[in-house]
């Protein structure tokens, strides 16, 4: 059921996704193409707030900024794991892996790599700053709202 903290944890989650994208852009090589980054992340970003940290809202405000907390990590691994799968997915169009296994299991070491590169203190201080903001506006809507 729509509800309006699932709304604002849906929109502060996809904003994050945003912001924390334009900054993962930045840190990347000049010539990589980007793709569907940025939607694919935002969309992952508006799905965990409307379905983990929007109908999470409490009463109390330390468990809704831990839940704002979880959903930035949430999203954090879910984008990373599906811009991995789609570099992967790339890499198999040219003929990279020998077979399916193969494949699969560069998803991670991908993902490892994307990790290593993208993880700078500025974007995980962001990540955290953005998921408490996520807790409190959501636990601030579902006072005003429910």
């Amino acid at each position: 059921m729509p509800t309006i903290p699932k709304l604002v944890a849906a929109i502060v989650l996809s904003v994050l996704a945003y912001v924390v994208s334009k900054m993962v852009m930045d840190v990347m090589p000049e010539a990589t193409d980007f793709g569907i980054f940025l939607p694919l992340n935002m969309a992952i970003g508006f799905l965990t707030g409307w379905f983990y940290t929007g109908p999470l809202s409490t009463t109390r405000l330390a468990d809704a900024i831990s839940f704002g907390l979880t959903g930035a990590a949430i999203l954090t691994f879910v984008a990373l794991f599906a811009q991995s799968a789609n570099e992967m997915t790339r890499l198999a169009m040219r003929h990279r892996y020998d077979g399916p296994i193969e494949a699969i299991a560069a998803v991670f070491q991908i993902g490892v790599d994307f990790g290593a590169q993208v993880f700078t203190l500025d974007v995980i201080l962001t990540l955290a700053v953005g998921g408490v903001l996520a807790g409190l506006l959501t636990y601030l809507a579902s006072l005003r709202w429910n």
